[in-house]
Order: structure tokens, then C-alpha cells, then sequence
């Protein structure tokens, strides 16, 4: 009898704390689903960009372009290669092409010289033993470079070796994207890492809320006639200087321990500050959710983990593209805001670019805090805010 009364106290006192109840048994089913849901919009897809610049050789009838010959060669291969998803597509302008592989629109770019008709000619009338030189350019970090160089290179070894008849015929030079030649899997975790402890402003941003309601402040704030937007201004800005100083001192500790980075710090800054208001934003939504300090720390595992895990903060993640806005791709992930900074430190740090080329990232970066926030002010101004 008295195991039945202890089981029945228990049982009560589960109920009771209902959100650590639902933590618990829906961690793991949460996550089934998300996985799912990631792994659905991330079937891979690569994207192969050839230039050519080979001017061809004039013969007495015609003009024989054997860099011309190669794309359409390779165009028609890639369908027979066990329907292996890679796309080929030519870009005349070498520097467009690397435009692309910034905006990640390309995975691998193959530039064509403007001698590949003549050496080849050369080589298969053994006139010439000099190879010929193509330029394989990407991202060496990046496992998408990776796969589509491989696949890129044996397409082209399909047309090259029957056309020169020799051994050895092609001298391939690889040039790196940015720094990713020189980095290691340290430096690849850094812009993720400097936004992750942006991320942590979810507990801190909601604790200094919530512990007005919690301590009954909330009330005299009212009273005084202080609205939700001037409370909550007030203490993003601490929350701000909060990331900032925790931005930079991971910085610091980062580059102590050798990490190599290019770009301006001061651009860096201005996308920590604009993730610490997104942060700070969401933390609004969760602090409507949350009654007390306890009740933060248990309601808020629940996007923290997604924004530290699915964000590719915590460690490199990246998904397929759903679909594009003006030609930048959207992701299931890009649903959180870490991802655009994320995506924008990379440009700034690892591949030296400047503002106009990260304003996609900013625009939706912007565009979400500005959903968060409204969410937040009118869930909080709601179930906080209002006078009885």
C-alpha cells in the first residue's frame, strides 16, 4: 500500500513538472524528425563550372576548338556515369566563375587554357611532349570541391587521353579558394564557433527578462507605464555588450592557439552584433514560454540545441538548397538566424570578402530577427505585459 501511495505522490509530482516531462521523452523523437527532415533537403547535388578560353586552331576548312568539343563531351558523359547528381555548365569569364564558387553556386571550376587545342594537337602527333595545363579552383576544405574535382577530372581524362594518345598528357594545377589552401580543421570551426557563443545569449538574454516576472519587477515596470519595447531595449543593449565581450574573448583565445583568419575585424564585429540582437530576439519568444529561471533552463534546451547542432555552429553542417531569393539559397536550416552569420563570417574570414558581397546574408539575417522580434514582443507583451 505504501509503494502505491509513493507511485501515485510521484505520478502527481511528474505532472507537476510538466515541461522536464516533455523533455524527456520527446528529446530523442524531436530530433528522429529533424534529421529526417535535414537529410530530405540535403540529398547531394554537385555543381560542376567549366571555362574555356582555348582559342582553337584554324585549319584550311574549318576551326578545330577541342576545349568546345571537351564540354559537350563531358555534358553528355555525366548522364551515363551511374546518373551520378552533378551538373555541368560553362562560364566564359573566369572570374564569374569564381564569383560563383563564393556564393557557393558552384562546387569546382575547370579553366580550359587557350593553348588546349594546340597541345593536344601537338601531343597526338608527338610533336610537343609538353602536357597540358588545366586549372582545377574551389574550396579544399569543402568535401562538394572534393567529390566534384574527382569527378570532374576523370570526365576530362575520358576526352584527353583518347585525343593525345600519349601517357601523362595533363599537368593539373590547383588553386585554393581564398585560404581554404592553407587552413586546417581548426580554422574551419571558428565562424561557427564565434556565432555559438553569440548562441549562449539564449540562457542570458532570457534569465535577465524573465527574472523580472519571476521577482514581481515586472509589476512596478507597469505601473510606471514602461513599455515592452523600452524594457526590452534596454536590456538588449547589455545583452549586446555581452556578446561582444564573449565574441572577442573566444577570438582571442582562437587566434592564441593559431587561428589563421583574413578579412576586417570590424565587419566581423558588426555581424556579431547584428547575430547577438537575433539572439536576443528569439530569446524574447522563449522568455513568453517561461514563468521563471527554472523554466528557462529547461524550455530553452530545446532551440538551443537545434541552433547550436543544425546551424553548423557546434560543428561544419551545411543542407541542400530548398529554394533561392534572388539567387541566393535557402535552406531548411536557413529557418534559424546563426546560419546567415555563420555563412557571412566564413565569407569574411576565411575568403576575404567585403560587405557587398555578404548582403544576402545580412538582408536574412535582418529579416529574421525582425520575425523573432515580433513574435516575441507580442507573445511576451501578452502573457507578461498586460495589466489585469
Amino acid at each position: 500500500m505504501k509503494l502505491f501511495n509513493v507511485i501515485v505522490k510521484s505520478t502527481k509530482e511528474q505532472v507537476r513538472h510538466f515541461w522536464i516531462f516533455v523533455l524527456t521523452v520527446s528529446m530523442a523523437p524531436f530530433f528522429v524528425f529533424i534529421y529526417y527532415l535535414i537529410n530530405e533537403a540535403s540529398q547531394p547535388h554537385y555543381d560542376l563550372v567549366v571555362v574555356n578560353r582555348d582559342a582553337g586552331v584554324s585549319g584550311d576548312t574549318l576551326k578545330l576548338n577541342l576545349g568546345s568539343d571537351m564540354i559537350h563531351v563531358i555534358s553528355a558523359m555525366k548522364s551515363d556515369s551511374l546518373n551520378f547528381p552533378i551538373s555541368v555548365a560553362e562560364n566564359p569569364d573566369r572570374e564569374a566563375a569564381m564569383q560563383m564558387l563564393k556564393e557557393k553556386k558552384a562546387d569546382a571550376v575547370i579553366v580550359i587554357p587557350a593553348d588546349f587545342t594546340m597541345r593536344l594537337t601537338a601531343l597526338k602527333n608527338a610533336s610537343d611532349t609538353t602536357p597540358v595545363n588545366l586549372e582545377l579552383i574551389g574550396d579544399l576544405t569543402n568535401i562538394s570541391y572534393m567529390v566534384t574535382a574527382i569527378w570532374g577530372s576523370e570526365f576530362m581524362a575520358r576526352f584527353i587521353y583518347p585525343a593525345a594518345h600519349t601517357v601523362n598528357p595533363v599537368k593539373i594545377t590547383e588553386t585554393p579558394l581564398g585560404l581554404s589552401g592553407n587552413l586546417n580543421e581548426f580554422d574551419l570551426y571558428m565562424p561557427g564557433i564565434l556565432v555559438l557563443s553569440v548562441i549562449m545569449l539564449m540562457f542570458s538574454a532570457t534569465i535577465a527578462i524573465i527574472t523580472e516576472v519571476e521577482n514581481k519587477t515586472i509589476i512596478r515596470l507597469k505601473m510606471s507605464k514602461l513599455n515592452a519595447v523600452e524594457f526590452l531595449s534596454g536590456v538588449s543593449v547589455v545583452q549586446i555588450g555581452v556578446g561582444l565581450i564573449s565574441a572577442i574573448l573566444t577570438l582571442a583565445v582562437a587566434i592564441g592557439m593559431g587561428f589563421h583568419y583574413q578579412g576586417s575585424l570590424f565587419l566581423m564585429l558588426f555581424i556579431i552584433i547584428l547575430a547577438s540582437v537575433s539572439i536576443i530576439a528569439f530569446s524574447l519568444i522563449v522568455a513568453a514560454l517561461c514563468r521563471n529561471a527554472t523554466d528557462v533552463l529547461i524550455i530553452g534546451n530545446f532551440p538551443l540545441l537545434l541552433f547550436m547542432f543544425f546551424t553548423g555552429a557546434a560543428f561544419p553542417m551545411e543542407g541542400a538548397p530548398i529554394f533561392t531569393v534572388a539567387g541566393y539559397p535557402f535552406t531548411l536550416q536557413g529557418l534559424m538566424s546563426p546560419v546567415h552569420a555563420i555563412n557571412a563570417l566564413k565569407k569574411v574570414l576565411i575568403f576575404d570578402m567585403g560587405f557587398s558581397d555578404i548582403i544576402p546574408e545580412i538582408l536574412c539575417l535582418a529579416a529574421l530577427t525582425l520575425l523573432y522580434f515580433l513574435i516575441g514582443l507580442w507573445a511576451f507583451r501578452r502573457r507578461h505585459m498586460r495589466v489585469r
